[in-house]
Parts: structure tokens; C-alpha cells; sequence
């Protein structure tokens, strides 16, 4: 066989080799592609049952936040209005605590103005106790009751002897009038049925 074609048969073969790799590496990268393009549409069919699962959880989580927003909103007007009845409640309980503590004050002012006046008008008496306890110890006001005592018993002494003698004078002088009665009623018998010239005479 000549070189030629010796050369030619190597050529041939290793172009058949060339394109059995060829068409082997094409079957493999087909098949490759087949499964790519399977995994892929696997992919996208879970991808899809995915996204409405989550989907579906989104609209499920949307709708139980709104709920608890509608909750917590109805929860907090009504707290809201419990607090302001509340805040008000205690306003007009302090406006009165307040109201109460002003007359307590006033009263507790007038009261304390009382209590200094008694306090200075005790203190005005103890002064004068105090001053009535030393002239009683110092015995001055003592002295003088008894000096007054003595002057009164001697002036009722005195009283008594001008009434003794007043008594006595009273007694002489009643009777002297009974004295002198009974002389008139024995010159008045004496003178009945007796003229009396006399241009004086009068008849007793």
C-alpha cells in the first residue's frame, strides 16, 4: 500500500473519530439540556406552588394584622376614652381635695388667730397670777386685809356703841312721851266741863 493512502485512510479515520466524539459530546449536552430544561420547569412549577403558598400566607397575615390593628384601635379608643374619663375624674377630685385643703387652711388660720388671742390673753393671766402669788408671798396684801379687817371691826364696834346709845336715847325719849301723854290726858280730864275764860284757851 502506498504512503498516500496509508495517509489518507489515517485522515479518514481520525475524522470519523472527530465526528463520533462530535455527535457522542452533542447526544450528552442534549440530554444535558433535556434535563436542565426539566429541572427548570420543576423548578418554575414549584417556584409558582411556592409563591401561591406564600402568597396565600401574605393575604393570611394580612388579613389577621388588620384584624389585630382593628383590634388594638378598638382596644385603644376605648382605653383612651377609659383614660380621659379617668384623667377627669381625678381632675375634679383634686379641684375638691383642693377646694378643702383652701377652707381647711382658712379655718385652720382663723383658728390659729383664736388660739394666739387666748394664748396672749392666758399669758396676761399668768402675769397677773404671778404678780397676785408674789404679793401674796411678800405677805403685803395680807397685811392690808388685816389692817382693813381691824379698821372694820373697830368702825362696827363704834357703830354698835351709837346704836346702844342711840337705842338707850330712844328709849329715854319714848318714855318721856308716855310722860308727857299722860300728862295731857290727865289735864284733859282735868279741864271737862271747866270754862276757860282765857281768850287762848284751846280745847285739848
Amino acid at each position: 500500500m502506498k504512503t498516500r493512502e496509508i495517509i489518507l485512510i489515517l485522515l479518514a479515520a481520525a475524522f470519523g473519530a472527530v465526528a463520533i466524539v462530535t455527535w457522542s459530546e452533542e447526544i450528552a449536552a442534549n440530554e444535558r439540556a433535556a434535563k436542565i430544561s426539566k429541572e427548570a420547569a420543576e423548578a418554575r412549577l414549584k417556584s409558582a406552588a411556592d409563591i401561591k403558598t406564600l402568597n396565600e400566607k401574605i393575604v393570611k397575615d394580612a388579613a389577621a394584622a388588620k384584624k389585630a390593628a382593628d383590634d388594638s384601635s378598638t382596644k385603644a379608643t376605648a382605653l383612651l376614652a377609659q383614660t380621659k374619663a379617668d384623667a377627669e375624674k381625678i381632675v375634679k377630685q383634686a379641684v375638691e381635695v383642693l377646694a378643702k385643703a383652701k377652707d381647711d387652711a382658712a379655718k385652720a388660720a382663723v383658728k390659729a388667730a383664736e388660739l394666739e388671742k387666748s394664748k396672749a390673753a392666758a399669758d396676761n393671766r399668768v402675769n397677773e397670777l404671778t404678780a397676785e402669788l408674789a404679793r401674796l408671798r411678800d405677805g403685803s396684801e395680807l397685811k392690808e386685809a388685816i389692817a382693813k379687817q381691824k379698821k372694820a371691826e373697830a368702825d362696827l364696834e363704834a357703830a354698835s356703841t351709837a346704836l346702844r346709845e342711840a337705842n338707850a336715847a330712844t328709849a329715854k325719849a319714848s318714855a318721856r312721851l308716855a310722860e308727857v301723854e299722860e300728862e295731857n290726858r290727865r289735864l284733859r280730864e282735868q279741864t271737862k266741863g271747866t270754862d276757860n275764860v282765857s281768850p287762848n284757851y284751846r280745847a285739848l
